[in-house]
């Protein structure tokens, strides 16, 4: 079952997750650049603060919490001794460019929790061998939205596409490390199809996902736990697909990525407002 990631400072809805199985919630505290890196996007820049780590924390009885800090800075030491002591239960670092920074957030934590490295710049990526085998980590995560734009790529799933996710898949499996990405929307919304996304997490044997804002969007009292559901029921019948179903499925997945791609090539693309 893929762990499914929500990011909330809600308790309300904190408890509605953990009453579902393969849940993991998420406070998110990352703000130094990010406003800057995605101006002009419809992405969610958080307004979570310190203080919702215990408050999220306090309400779950079964799922872990999750925090992601600030990108490697003097006041990490603090952010982390902070986030432990309110109850993370793994640490997320951000924005990492080299193996230096993140041995350095290693030495910072000193096995107290586990590290999910954030890999979402050209410079992580390239360096991946370098830095997989840190101690202390627990997982790796690829961001693919500031991964995109870091590569130059014009849609948030080229690297996917590109088989660049491949690569990370190869090289967690061989440290024993589970790894996710992304984020994916609901089964038949989005510009690539939850269903397709979902079907690339299967594939690569992904054990993490962030759900998208799309999720909770108030279509019924029960939508969300509706849209999960549905999703979970898709996730076990492409889990029965044969490896020649799933190569056709990577094939017309990357084809029409390729399209999205070049459909935004001819299009204005956003910037700062």
């Amino acid at each position: 079952m893929i762990e499914l990631l929500q990011i909330t400072n809600d308790p309300d809805f904190a408890r509605r997750c953990d009453a579902m199985p393969g849940m993991r919630l998420f406070v998110d505290l990352e703000r130094h650049g990010k406003a800057e890196r995605q101006a002009g996007r419809s992405t969610f820049i958080s307004t979570h603060a310190p203080h919702d780590v215990g408050r999220i924390k306090a309400v779950l009885t079964r799922s872990r919490l999750m925090v992601r800090l600030n990108p490697l800075h003097a006041d990490t030491p603090a952010e982390v001794d902070d986030a432990l002591a309110q109850g993370a239960d793994c640490l997320m670092l951000p924005m990492f460019r080299s193996a230096q920074e993140l041995a350095d957030f290693s030495r910072i934590v000193a096995g107290r929790a586990p590290i999910v490295p954030l890999l979402e710049t050209a410079q992580a990526l390239s360096s991946l061998d370098e830095w997989i085998a840190t101690p202390g980590l627990g997982e790796v995560f690829v961001g693919l939205n500031d991964l995109h734009l870091s590569l130059g790529c014009r849609f948030m799933f080229e690297p996917l596409a590109q088989g660049l996710i491949d690569r990370v898949a190869v090289a967690a499996r061989r440290q024993g490390l589970p790894f996710g990405f992304g984020g994916i929307a609901r089964l038949d919304e989005g510009a690539l199809p939850g269903r397709d996304v979902l079907a690339e997490h299967v594939r690569l044997g992904s054990g993490a996902v962030i759900l998208s804002r799309t999720f909770h969007r108030s279509d019924s009292p029960r939508a969300f736990e509706d849209e999960v559901a549905a999703l979970r029921q898709a996730e076990a019948a492409l889990a029965l697909r044969t490896p020649a179903q799933q190569e056709s499925d990577r094939l017309r997945v990357a084809a029409a990525v390729a399209r999205i791609a070049a459909d935004m090539a001819g299009r204005p693309q956003p910037g700062p407002p």
